[in-house]
């Protein structure tokens, strides 16, 4: 019923767009004019950047395809003016007249400091002041990444890797840290599935349909609570609309690749007035099994629905919205070359009422935001075997949740040394069912709440520091199933979360940053009592139900340089934990299901490393980019012995030429040998990738991009060394030869 739904409401979108259509046959008295508003060096749309008719009160913000519309102009010589922060003032004059519009596309330039774009995941208040390394993906630096999961999107991004058992459950790692130490939201809430406990859980969200993605290199348990303790990637959806400008805008895209055989499309529509809009999304994906140089990887397709439905409105003191989404995913999981006949499959529905409210008023605490996630998410890991001709199916493994995550944020204005700051209240509450026979952990009931500040105070101009402070209060209770009867075990945990952060911009274009932060993380269940195999995962796990809290003391670092055609980012940090927990490797293998053995344990930890980026964008088009990062993870109980699943040193080298009209351009990935490896855990050899990407721009009702791209070109063999699949004994993908399309309207 939900996807018809939304097919029913995406028609209903359609015949108003047809009625729109009429009515600009017929007689108007008025001028319209609507076009898009683009960076004048990289050709990408500008989001929520801000245009009006000089002279009048007449004006619009862009929506975030950098869609913009004025309607009922008066007739005449007209003066557009495009402002926003990042960018230089723009005025074009222009002629209107009655009973026609016009397309009109702006092109800004951006200003030589480029330091307030603003990541909001990393600041409450939205101040523009960074104090750890962060970065956002939008427009279209976003349209170009078109892969089938997050991980393989942010792959290749200074300090960012991806775990690796296939497309689908390929998630983000950051700086060497990944499962439950990294969280991943969906428009600043945790989304309700269970992704960062196993290799073989995935996101559950199509990529397409993020519209922004944050990223947070370092502690963000201060503003997101426990666990967030390498980091954050928010993905915003807009689900609930945002812009309110009167009509019909939207999205269609479709796109294909050659390496396993897929094919996707989306859609999003907006309608709306000045006072409301209404959203809808659908998006489908259909891929076969992977390719290798030597051969597909068995079992690794994947089908996937997710679509919302929105509604988003604004009053005289604030604005907010409502919107619900579907997913369902049924993706495979390798079985290894050793295990003819037998399929692994997961199969996946995520529901998800989200709610947001954004107010101003009088008084001391003058802005407030309010969000909402109700989420029930159900997943069965399905085994089929083929046994003399005959195919057996079953569900050996199970998992029912459900969850709710919100957040209360309150603004305060400046007052004496103090600079805007919030407080704020964090809930997350879940009971996660675990079943099947062989259902290898208890299931969970876990209550959290959080309170936090975060304060600011400039003592210069060019010198301001940050400090904030967290307490968290949660309650774990185990429960029972029929293979862990008897359990009755529950856990109270009240910690704290603090950070001290520096920022100075001491001339132009440059900016220093640094951050002293502690945070802590809670055990999980699988790690306190898992005991036995993990049939999506290949492993068979041991936990330990004696595990401490983690705590991680730590410090960040960078400086960003940005000064005409020269940019740069150097980011260095150290991370040091108690009773850090390692998912270790023992070398043994269990005898009935023939899985390698892993246990859960603790002990004292130490990463630490650094990014460096390097960007050069001279006129003419050309521009050149140089990065580079690198983690070393040793436990420091044990003689320095190197934790396991650290990426190695990895670099990347792109060239592109911009002709306004579209570019070309390409990019070599490359990884160094990975001996430093934990005991019982496989090395992996280096390698290069070459990769090549065209796309074409045209502007004609509307603004349609053709992006052409060719990923290890030269159909290079090599392993990753974050690969969960067992021993490591599958190639990663070949040659792939995608083909995008989008259309904005």
């Amino acid at each position: 019923m939900f996807k018809i739904s939304i097919l029913l409401f995406i028609l209903i979108f359609a015949s108003f767009s047809s009625l729109a259509d009429v009515d600009q046959t017929r007689p108007a008295t008025d001028a319209n004019i609507f076009g898009h508003i683009l960076d004048a060096q990289t050709g990408e749309h500008i989001p929520f950047i801000n245009i009006l008719v000089e002279g009048t009160t007449i004006g619009a913000i862009t929506d975030v395809t950098g869609h913009y519309k004025l309607t009922n102009l008066p007739a005449g010589q007209l003066v557009l003016v495009v402002k926003g922060m990042g960018f230089e003032t723009y005025r074009k004059t222009v002629n209107a007249e009655a009973n026609r519009t016009l397309i009109i596309d702006l092109k800004v330039t951006s200003t030589a400091i480029a330091l307030d774009e603003i990541v909001l995941t990393a600041s409450p208040t939205a101040r523009g002041f960074r104090y750890q390394p962060d970065k956002v993906f939008l427009g279209e630096r976003l349209q170009r990444r078109a892969e089938a999961s997050f991980g393989e999107m942010l792959n290749g991004e200074p300090g960012l890797a991806m775990r690796s058992l296939g497309s689908a459950p390929a998630r983000p790692v950051i700086r060497g840290l990944d499962g439950d130490r990294i969280l991943v939201l969906q428009n600043g809430e945790r989304m309700g599935d269970i992704s960062g406990t196993s290799a073989d859980h995935s996101i559950s969200l199509d990529p397409m349909a993020a519209s922004r993605i944050e990223v947070v290199r370092g502690p963000a348990s201060l503003l997101y609570g426990s666990s967030a303790l390498g980091g954050v990637v928010n993905l915003i959806t807009n689900d609930i609309p945002e812009d309110f400008m009167a009509g019909i805008s939207g999205v269609v895209s479709f796109q294909g690749a050659s390496v396993n055989d897929m094919g996707a499309g989306f859609g999003r529509f907006t309608h709306g007035n000045d006072s409301w809009a209404a959203s809808a999304r659908v998006s489908y994906r259909n891929a076969g099994d992977i390719n290798t140089p030597i051969g597909d990887i068995t079992g690794t397709g994947l089908n996937q629905f997710d679509g919302s439905l929105g509604f988003g409105f604004k009053g005289q003191n604030g604005a907010g919205g409502f919107s619900v989404s579907h997913t369902n995913q049924e993706f495979g999981l390798p079985v290894g070359m050793d295990h003819p006949g037998k399929e692994k499959n997961i199969v996946l529905d995520r529901q998800a009422l989200h709610g947001r409210w954004n107010f101003q008023r009088t008084g001391f605490f003058d802005r407030g935001t309010l969000r909402l996630n109700l989420s029930r998410m159900h997943q069965d890991e399905v085994e089929t075997e083929l046994e003399d001709g005959i195919s057996e199916t079953k569900i050996p493994l199970y998992f029912g949740k459900v969850g709710l995550s919100s957040s209360a944020i309150f603004q305060h204005r400046p007052v004496g040394l103090f600079d805007r700051g919030a407080f704020g209240l964090n809930i997350h509450a879940h009971e996660k069912e675990v079943g099947g026979e062989e259902a290898f952990t208890p299931g969970e009931r876990r209550f959290a709440v959080g309170a936090f500040t975060f304060q600011e105070v400039p003592l210069s101009h060019v010198f301001r520091i940050q400090a904030g402070i967290r307490l968290d209060l949660q309650h774990t209770t185990a429960l029972a199933n029929h293979i862990f009867s008897n359990i009755n075990k529950s856990r109270f945990a009240l910690n704290y979360s603090g950070s001290v952060g520096l920022n100075y911009r001491p001339v132009q274009g440059l900016e220093i940053g640094a951050q002293f932060a502690r945070s802590h993380r809670n055990p999980t269940i699988t790690e306190l009592f898992a005991d036995g195999p993990h049939l999506g995962a290949g492993t068979f796990e041991i936990g330990d139900a004696g595990l401490e809290d983690e705590i991680g003391n730590g410090g960040d670092l960078f400086v960003r340089y940005q000064m005409g055609e020269v940019q740069l980012e150097l980011a260095a940090f150290v991370n040091h934990f108690h009773n850090f927990i390692v998912f270790t490797p023992t070398g043994d293998t269990d005898v009935s299901s023939g899985f390698p053995v892993f246990k859960y344990i603790e002990g004292e930890a130490r990463l630490m490393g650094g990014e460096f980026s390097f960007a050069w964008d001279p006129q003419g088009g050309f521009n050149m980019g140089v990065n580079f990062d690198y983690v070393d993870g040793r436990r420091l109980d044990n003689g320095g012995e190197n934790l396991p699943f650290i990426p190695p040193f990895r670099y990347r080298l792109n060239l592109e030429y911009d002709f306004g009209w579209g570019w070309i351009g390409g990019t070599v990935n490359g990884a160094a040998t990975q001996n430093k490896v934990a005991t019982d855990e496989l090395p992996t050899a280096g390698y290069n990738l070459l990769s090549m990407q065209a796309g074409y721009r045209l502007n004609a009702a509307g603004r349609h991009v053709l992006i052409l791209s060719a990923d290890n070109l030269l159909n290079t063999r090599y392993l990753d060394h974050l690969s969960r699949i067992e021993n490591r004994n599958l190639l990663m993908p070949g040659r792939n030869i995608t083909l995008v399309y989008r259309w904005f309207f």
